[in-house]
């Protein structure tokens, strides 16, 4: 196993991408939040919001119908189609043409949305993050982690991981299953944590920003819209997923003077965004 790579302000800085003068919507990237369930349409708000405060040019949700309202008043930046079914994701059928897409945040595990997840994966060539119950539902299915594009981005949480990859006693054992995995199926594996990692076949990154302030509800589902977003907009899957993670972790250091550790939430990683991609240009 190699020695981690730091993901510092001189590692994304080489990453960036500054946005040209004369650009517009339209060539900024389009990029699509699938998932929601009932109770749970709150994820998509925060991944959608994110993806577009992280310089996406469009966002569309997909998400059941019980979330249409939800979406539409809450940003309403933000296009949203929905599944023929009330409450769950039931079918995953769209005809815009997206450039990258977020897949897993609050879905469930139903067996219609197993399934519809099943029929998405065996078709879709566009590019993918993949996190929360579209990973518990990898888990549950192992046979379909062969549909998945090479560079498709995985997300998961401890827990997460561990049902991917199975028990580990150290942190090194951890680590070198997260590489065999990344290795045996092409895929990289942002492993979200302190420090948060990435696992890029077998180059691993370790991240410098951030802060305990990050360990909130929704935190996981913003990061999982502003890689979405950076895929979108044409980045590679590895240059999306550290510039992605280095400025999740950037909101909450900047943010950490006015809100502390408990008063920080999943909404002030997106109000800090444009402040930390403002700190790209101090090298």
């Amino acid at each position: 196993m190699n020695l981690p790579f730091p993901i510092n302000l001189k590692e994304v800085v080489k990453r960036y991408q500054p946005i040209q003068p004369k650009t517009h919507k339209g060539i900024q990237g389009h990029a699509l939040i699938i998932g929601g369930s009932y109770g749970k349409i709150g994820a998509v708000s925060l991944a959608s919001k994110a993806a577009l405060k992280t310089g996406c040019g469009l966002v569309t949700a997909f998400i059941p119908k019980c979330g249409y309202e939800i979406i539409q008043t809450s940003i309403p930046e933000v296009m949203v189609l929905t599944d023929a079914d009330e409450i769950n994701i039931s079918k995953i059928d769209f005809e815009i043409k997206p450039q990258a897409i977020g897949i897993g945040i609050g879905m469930g595990q139903e067996p219609k949305t197993q399934k519809a997840l099943h029929e998405f994966l065996n078709t879709n060539e566009i590019p993918l993050v993949i996190d929360a119950d579209a990973l518990n539902c990898l888990a549950l299915n192992p046979d379909w982690f062969s549909l998945l594009q090479p560079g498709t981005i995985l997300t998961p949480h401890p827990k997460e991981l561990e049902r991917l990859v199975g028990t580990w006693e150290t942190e090194n054992q951890k680590m070198q299953k997260t590489v065999d995995f990344a290795v045996k199926y092409n895929i990289i594996i942002v492993v979200k944590g302190a420090p948060t990692r990435i696992v890029d076949r077998e180059s691993i990154y370790d991240n410098i920003s951030g802060n305990a302030a990050l360990a909130t509800a929704g935190s996981g589902d913003v990061l999982t819209g502003m890689i979405t977003s950076l895929l979108a907009q044409s980045y590679a899957p590895i240059d999306a997923a550290i510039l992605g993670v280095y400025l999740h972790g950037k909101t909450a250091d900047i943010a950490l003077p006015e809100t502390g550790y408990q008063s920080f939430i999943a909404s002030d990683i997106i109000e800090n965004i444009g402040k930390a991609y403002l700190t790209l240009g101090t090298l």
